[in-house]
């Protein structure tokens, strides 16, 4: 059995396997539509109802909680803490608590959100811009196949 003189790590070591796992993520190649590849989750967070109201809620400035519940009408509580902590977890938005009493915490966009969430309104504003033509290709649509 080794002792824990053999078995420790240095500071050296340490910033060594850190350097190499580096390295490993930068030869990754991401591709979202292979089924294993960690970008999809996270494509899927961005994406998804709640993610992308809320980082484009975020992006108007720091919200607390229910400021954000607010902002994102529909969300109920369970779904907004789990929407925020993948978020969180993605790198794209930051917690801070606040130690007072009731604690307060804020959430704003990192700045890896802050980009994520310019390109997502770019796409927000040319649905909203376009939202007439989706409207008349619904109602062709829907009158072409007879919806009730």
């Amino acid at each position: 059995m080794e002792s824990a003189a053999q078995t420790a790590v240095t500071p050296a070591q340490a910033s060594a396997d850190a350097d190499d796992r580096d390295r490993d993520f930068d030869a990754l190649a991401f591709d979202v539509f292979a089924r294993n590849c960690p970008s999809r989750g996270t494509l899927e967070h961005v994406t998804g109802r709640w993610g992308a109201l809320t980082l484009g809620a975020l992006h108007e400035g720091s919200l607390r909680f229910n400021e954000l519940r607010r902002r994102v009408d529909g969300v109920s509580e369970k779904m907004l803490s789990q929407t925020l902590h993948a978020l969180e977890r993605d790198g794209l938005v930051h917690r801070e608590a606040q130690p007072t009493n009731p604690p307060r915490v804020d959430y704003t966009l990192t700045p890896l959100g802050h980009e994520v969430s310019e390109r997502l309104l770019s796409l927000i504003v040319c649905v909203e811009e376009r939202m007439e033509d989706v409207l008349r290709a619904r109602a062709r649509y829907d009158e072409a196949r007879g919806a009730r």
